[in-house]
């Protein structure tokens, strides 16, 4: 994730995302840097508009799930179902959300 990170960082201060660069947001971060994954994160991101994939990723709407106050005296019982039910209304899953990070990267 850390690898991420860097690239959006770079991208925001309008930096060119190399190799290089990657590497030093990910040094000054304190992270132990894998020339591996850098290299791949570089090959995979020339072929990437990241403003366009920024873009519908904000346009897209997530619907928040409504907060709930438990009552007081509620048995444990009652607990589980109430935990399923935010997870129906929550509306985009985490595997949504993860299908929309790897389309970032090819």
């Amino acid at each position: 994730m850390e690898y991420i990170y860097a690239s959006l960082l770079l991208y925001k201060a309008g930096r060119e995302l190399s190799e290089e660069n990657i590497r030093k947001v990910l040094e000054a971060a304190g992270v132990a840097v894998d020339d591996v994954r850098v290299k791949s994160l570089v090959a995979a991101l020339k072929n990437i508009d990241i403003a366009k994939v920024l873009e519908q990723a904000l346009a897209a709407p997530v619907a928040a799930a409504p907060v709930q106050a438990a009552p007081a005296q509620a048995p444990p019982k009652e607990e589980k179902p109430a935990e399923e039910e935010e997870k129906k209304e929550e509306g985009v899953s985490e595997e949504t959300l993860a299908e929309g990070l790897s389309a970032l990267f090819g």
